[in-house]
């Protein structure tokens, strides 16, 4: 390996969400902004919703109870 061509890493990166929730990791970059974080993100927080779009939610839920029971 060629000897000072690779960043400099930053074992104490600061992110920062959004929702205002911070903590450290490591990066190239010191600070870090992100719009979603697993203290915000819906998936996370149990507040996910699902979007039927044109009822195909429902029409799978149709088939997969058609398969369980064979």
């Amino acid at each position: 390996m060629r000897a000072n061509i690779h960043p400099t890493f930053y074992e104490d990166a600061v992110v920062t969400c959004g929702c205002g929730n911070r903590f450290v990791t490591g990066s190239t970059v010191r600070e870090l902004k992100t719009e979603v974080c697993s203290a915000c993100h819906p998936f996370y927080t149990g507040q996910q919703r699902i979007i039927d779009t044109g009822g195909q939610v429902e029409r799978f839920r149709k088939r997969a109870a058609r398969s369980a029971r064979r």
